[in-house]
């Protein structure tokens, strides 16, 4: 592929102008600059291509499809100026991660899937390694994931999840919210919340905690993270293809890797406990005093427990009984 140094030089803003960034690649992909001067890179479908819902949210990117001159198009947008050598080459990698794929739905599949790793990677400066709390963490949630793909279909199930993508709330069924938390079972009776926004009401919608235990295993009772990733995957492998693309790209954005060794720990689940968010509840009021921002505390779950629920109460509010 041409190696540009520069590959938005002398483009106009918000133009049909665009620079075609490989002119022998197999996919159509192009440096474009948007309408407020950011720089883009553009992967054109193929007319009537199907979109692959829902795409993630990222702090210093914007992804999204938009029209173009005679058909669509996969835009990623820089939002932050200088960060464009970066950008170019994440770019790049995007670009030759897509010529790899033999079809135009993989290509578009593996452009979102790598910008999703690069957006990982970057957004702490950590390993690719998932340490071990982020290893629970995901184990409680691909819990509740696979659950879900019982209670309504693995479609239904992929959409809802939304913590890969950086939102506040882990689960969105419909007006049903859930946030996740996986402890530790002998630990201190207390989670982390870990902004302002993930225990906020919204409008419209009911609110529940779902702590799970989460414990290192013994011998051999328990899965790997590699096993439980699995295992949850295999929802997604018969049947609907788009669910399976969202998957795959959702576990990507966890930090998952599939050739990380994992190997080391195993995991179980344990006991679930689930409350419902609402007046009075323990949390941090929003909106923040002005000037306040980027809030991280903890609760007790003693002080949680006038709001627990009965079991198959959040159940209910999704299939809307």
């Amino acid at each position: 592929m041409t190696k540009i140094e520069h590959p938005w030089e002398g483009l106009v803003s918000g133009g049909v102008d665009a620079r075609r960034v490989d002119s022998a690649g197999r996919w159509d992909f192009f440096w474009w600059v948007s309408e407020r001067g950011e720089p883009a890179l553009i992967l054109r479908l193929t007319a009537g291509a199907e979109e692959i819902m829902p795409l993630p949210k990222m702090r210093s990117l914007d992804l999204r499809y938009r029209d173009i001159p005679g058909t669509r198009a996969l835009v990623i947008v820089l939002r932050e100026p200088e960060q464009r050598e970066l950008f170019a080459t994440l770019c790049q990698d995007v670009v030759k991660a897509g010529e790899a794929a033999l079809t135009a739905r993989d290509a578009l599949a593996r452009s979102i899937r790598r910008t999703l790793r690069w957006h990982h990677l970057l957004r702490g400066g950590r390993s690719a390694r998932l340490s071990v709390e982020e290893q629970r963490g995901l184990v409680g949630e691909l819990h509740f994931l696979s659950h879900l793909c019982d209670l309504r279909s693995p479609r239904a199930a992929i959409e809802a999840w939304k913590g890969p993508e950086g939102s506040a709330k882990d689960f969105e069924i419909g007006k049903c919210l859930v946030e996740v938390k996986a402890r530790r079972g002998a630990a201190r009776p207390h989670v982390q919340i870990s902004s302002e926004d993930q225990l906020a009401d919204v409008d419209g919608a009911r609110l529940f905690l779902r702590v799970c235990d989460v414990d290192v295993a013994s011998g051999s009772s328990g899965m790997t993270l590699t096993d439980h990733v699995r295992r949850a995957g295999a929802r997604f492998l018969e049947g609907d293809l788009a669910a399976l693309e969202m998957w795959e790209a959702a576990i990507e954005a966890s930090g998952f890797d599939a050739d990380d060794d994992y190997s080391e720990r195993s995991w179980i689940v344990g006991r679930t406990q689930d409350f419902e968010v609402e007046d009075h509840f323990p949390r941090v009021p929003v909106p923040l005093p002005s000037g306040v921002g980027s809030v991280r505390y903890t609760i007790a779950l003693d002080a949680c427990q006038p709001f627990a629920v009965e079991a198959g109460l959040i159940d209910a509010v999704i299939r809307g009984d």
